[in-house]
């Protein structure tokens, strides 16, 4: 599945064109890329940006490890049928929200970023190859699950303060398209 959405995915800019290259390589060229011990260069990871219902905000959550304002997402695990099977798991995970259904307005790909972690324990540092998918919920009602302990409805044009990241900016302007 995700070769097939990568080759569908039209990148915004120079720095999506490069990451789309990057999945490619990882893809033709690791023997596990979705196995999250997989650390040279890194492996495929699965996020879920979550619309309210009116469409004027994202659902964050306070991500208990780095103490960021993140949208819910993590690995792709050996139970999940395909990427976009994991970001719907990892949004009922994280915030209770059960079969999100994909917004109109970004039927695959939302987004694809790459982005370094550091090295913790036994565990090398490493790059999440991080897909990215655009649901709508139907509420505005969430549940923080165990591992979550804080989210909440940030308005779009808050994105880039609250997120403080480096694809804050790219998706907070393809949200105002």
């Amino acid at each position: 599945m995700l070769p097939g959405l990568l080759a569908a995915y039209a990148p915004v800019d120079d720095v999506e064109r490069a990451f789309r290259q990057r999945f490619v390589r990882l893809l033709e060229s690791t023997p596990a890329p979705f196995d999250r011990g997989q650390f040279i260069p890194g492996h495929v990871t699965a996020s879920a940006f979550i619309l309210s219902p009116a469409g004027d905000a994202l659902l964050l959550i306070r991500h208990p490890t780095l103490g960021r304002w993140l949208q819910p997402g993590g690995h792709v695990e050996p139970g999940d049928a395909d990427v976009l099977e994991a970001a719907r798991r990892e949004a009922e995970e994280e915030v209770g929200l059960r079969g999100l259904p994909l917004a109109a307005r970004a039927p695959g790909l939302f987004d694809l970023d790459i982005h370094p972690i550091p090295a913790r324990g036994a565990e090398p540092g490493h790059e999440h190859f991080d897909v990215r998918f655009l649901f709508q919920s139907p509420t505005e009602s969430f549940q923080c699950g165990h591992e979550t302990r804080q989210g909440a409805w940030t308005p779009l044009a808050e994105l880039e303060t609250r997120m403080n990241s480096d694809s804050a900016a790219r998706i907070q302007a393809k949200l105002k398209r």
